[in-house]
Order: C-alpha cells, then sequence, then structure tokens
C-alpha cells in the first residue's frame, strides 16, 4: 500500500505525526509514505524509516511571493510531483484552507476530519472520506486516530513510537564538552518566552553544577538572544546554524534539556531526551511535548493558557513571572539530568 501524507507545517505539527505513521507500519505489512512538507521542516519526514519520498512546498514563502512562485514555476513543479503518482490513500494530516489545496492536486481516495473539526472552515471539501475526529485532544493521538481510520485499523494503545533511527543521524561538524546541557530558549511567539534573565541564572546553576550549556538558534533574532544569553558565562556556548538532524545529534549527546513551548523542545521529547518543558499561554494536555522522561511545568496565571501571540498585559513573559522563577525550574530539573 501506497500513502500520501499531507503535513506541511510547522515542525512540532510534523512530529506529532510520527507516531502515526509508526503505527500504521506496524499494523500493514509492506505500507509505505510519501509526504508533502514546506520546505522549513521536510528534514521531520525524511527521519521516518517509512517515508520514501517528501514532495518540498514553500507555503511559507508563496505567502510573501506568490507572484514570482507562479512566474517561476515552482508551483506548477509541486503540483507535477503530487499528481506524478497515484496513490491507495491521501491523507490530510493538516486540516486547513492551504493542505485542502495540496490535497485537490493527489491523486488516490482522499481522507481527512470532517468539517466539524477542521481547523480552517471549508477545509475538509477536497476530501472524499471524513471522520469525526475533535479537537480536544492530544495532537498525537487526533493523528493516530485519523490514521487508524482512514487505513482501517484499531487505535493502538501503546506509548507513542517517533520512529527515528538515532544511528543515522548525521555526525555534527563541531565538537562539544563531554557533558552539556541544552537550553532551547526562543519561540515564534513572544508570549511564550521565558525572560532572558531567568534563563540566565539557570545557566549560572548549570556551571555551578560542572555542566556547559548550548544556545541552539533559528533567525536572526533568535540568535541574537542566544549571544545576549551566552554573554554571562563561559560556561554557554552559542551553537551555529544546524540543520534539523543535526540539532537532534546535539540532543542525543547531551544529558537533558530546558525547553520553551516550540517545534525544538517537541523533537527533544520524541528522542527521548530527559526534559522540563514551560508552558505558558498554551496547554500541554492538547499540544504537550511527549515522550519519556518529559516533565511539563505550567503557568498558573489567571487568564493561561489564552493562546495570544500578543499578552493583553503588555509583557511578553507574563505567564511566568509569578511562579516559574529559574529555582523552580532547576528543582524539577536537576533530578532528570542523564548521568
Amino acid at each position: 500500500m501506497k500513502v500520501l501524507i499531507v503535513k506541511l507545517t510547522s515542525m512540532g505539527d510534523l512530529i506529532h505525526v510520527l507516531p502515526a505513521v509508526s503505527d500504521a507500519v506496524k499494523q500493514i505489512p509492506n505500507i509505505r509514505f510519501d509526504w508533502v512538507a514546506d520546505e522549513a521542516f521536510a528534514d521531520i519526514p525524511r527521519m521516518h524509516q517509512a517515508v520514501d519520498e517528501v514532495i518540498v512546498t514553500a507555503n511559507r514563502r508563496w505567502k510573501k511571493e506568490l507572484w514570482q512562485s507562479l512566474k517561476s514555476g515552482e508551483f506548477i513543479r509541486v503540483w507535477r510531483n503530487i499528481r506524478k503518482k497515484k496513490y491507495d490513500i491521501v491523507i490530510d494530516a493538516q486540516s486547513n484552507l492551504k493542505s485542502a489545496v495540496i490535497m485537490s492536486f493527489a491523486r488516490g481516495l482522499r481522507c481527512g476530519v470532517d468539517k466539524d473539526c477542521t481547523r480552517e472552515k471549508f477545509a475538509h471539501v477536497t476530501c472524499d472520506k471524513t471522520f469525526h475526529i475533535p479537537l480536544e485532544q492530544h495532537a498525537i493521538l487526533r493523528q493516530r486516530k485519523l490514521f487508524a481510520a482512514s487505513l482501517g485499523y484499531p487505535v493502538p494503545e501503546t506509548s507513542p513510537d517517533f520512529g527515528i533511527d538515532i544511528e543515522k543521524l548525521p555526525a555534527l561538524p563541531i565538537t562539544l564538552p563531554d557533558s552539556y546541557l541544552v537550553f532551547v530558549h526562543s519561540t515564534t511567539w513572544d508570549t511564550k518566552h521565558w525572560p532572558e534573565g531567568y534563563w540566565q541564572q539557570l545557566i549560572r546553576m548549570a556551571a555551578s553544577a560542572g555542566y556547559h550549556v548550548v544556545l541552539p538558534w533559528g533567525g536572526v533574532k533568535e540568535k541574537e538572544r542566544a549571544e545576549r544569553l551566552a554573554s554571562q558565562s563561559s560556561q554557554a556556548i552559542v551553537l551555529p546554524r544546524l540543520s534539523i538532524p543535526q540539532l537532534a545529534r546535539v540532543m542525543c549527546e547531551s544529558k537533558g534539556a530546558v525547553c520553551v513551548d516550540t517545534g525544538l523542545g517537541h523533537l527533544t521529547a520524541a528522542l527521548n531526551v530527559p526534559a522540563v518543558h514551560l508552558y505558558g499561554p498554551t496547554d500541554p494536555a492538547l499540544i504537550g511535548a511527549t515522550g519519556q522522561h518529559q516533565h511539563h511545568l505550567i503557568a498558573q496565571y489567571e487568564c493561561a493558557p489564552c493562546y495570544l501571540h500578543e499578552c493583553k498585559w503588555g509583557s511578553e513573559s507574563a505567564c511566568f513571572l509569578k511562579n516559574m522563577k529559574p529555582e523552580k525550574v532547576w528543582s524539577h530539573f536537576s533530578p532528570i539530568i542523564k548521568q
């Protein structure tokens, strides 16, 4: 059986689909997958052994450069790449309008959630078959249910298996200390940020306990933030720009991680690296990082979780200021650090 997955963005959301792929592999002999994903996150499906081809889109860039993309023929090339194969099943794992457009290109029985369970209105219209899978449950469970319904097997009750072969992760282009922690400090939402002063205190605590701290980053602002955090300690190291599989290798070789709610935190959990995850405006019951040795600290703020990108109180870190001090984070983190 050949299946096409449509899940374009974002990093954590793609990671949430991986256990459903593993379920299908265990239930259906010889099943194989292709996957349509945005160029920024195409390395995620490539890390699963059951995925043969990743068809790369550029949805984020197309929004900014639509005319240029049409003029260059890039959009047409993606259409042709999707149309070139006929699939037994096509699964819309995104359920919004941009994935509905991609679904309309695909050849095969198109499956997705019904009109009451989509992320955006009318996202179901390009599906031939839909299923009622309510939003009020964890994203990983929703994906496992969608794949089970689409492919015709019972939903497994086993723990999520992300299917990442650690042995095949690439070597690093740098040498890191023998004993280091990873602090995942940046995210695209201002309201998810833990205060920089708190990070610097936590770095000092880690250094006092004998650990180096490495700081990953993606964009320019994230790099600047990492450099500010590292400026206060000789034990802090700003990583160079690395690919997602290289960052996975960094995580695997670390002793543990502290993460805000962001895609790299979900990758940390998928690799079963011991970690503490900090939640303010979002609800870990619905999107919490899932894996072994994962601990969630949840802001006890009067309006959390609000799912707002801008805090109504005018502070990017209001959720965390009252009850998520560095001492509390370290007290939860230090007992789970790998020895």
